[in-house]
């Protein structure tokens, strides 16, 4: 597979929002970009609060443009502040360097990220990660 097609896209979607409904987390926003970072597909469960789709979105954008999930961005954000104040500038404010941006792989193949917020960063993470691997790709969280 070259490219993320949308009916993958919509597999990791409808699989991650089954694993916040699974997990009884809150109301879930998942936004998947496609290796430009165009959105694939964006859908927010009933109930999510105004900002959901906006940081969902800065997290998948966060991991395409520094090649990395937003896990290590915010590990790298803890230790270099103004390096990633100073990227997120230069983005114009649309990265979101918290868990919850995963690259989607297909073997050594970047094909896109995933976005997920509505619950705590962990948790939007790991349904992130259980879309990616219900469509048989792999994840990379960072």
């Amino acid at each position: 597979m070259a490219e993320l097609t949308l009916d993958n896209a919509r597999k990791i979607l409808d699989a991650a929002l089954a694993k916040g409904v699974e997990k009884k987390l809150k109301p879930l926003v998942v936004t998947i970009l496609d290796a430009r970072g165009a959105v694939k597909v964006t859908a927010a469960q009933d109930g999510t609060s105004l900002m959901r789709a906006e940081i969902a979105h800065g997290k998948a954008y966060g991991a395409l443009a520094l090649g990395m999930g937003s896990r290590a961005l915010f590990q790298r954000a803890q230790e270099q502040a103004y390096f990633i104040d100073s990227v997120n500038t230069l983005a114009q404010g649309r990265l979101v360097p918290v868990p919850g941006g995963v690259l989607i792989m297909d073997g050594a193949t970047l094909l896109g990220a995933v976005g997920v917020s509505g619950d705590t960063s962990d948790n939007d993470e790991i349904c992130a990660v259980a879309g990616i691997e219900a469509a048989g790709l792999k994840a990379n969280a960072g």
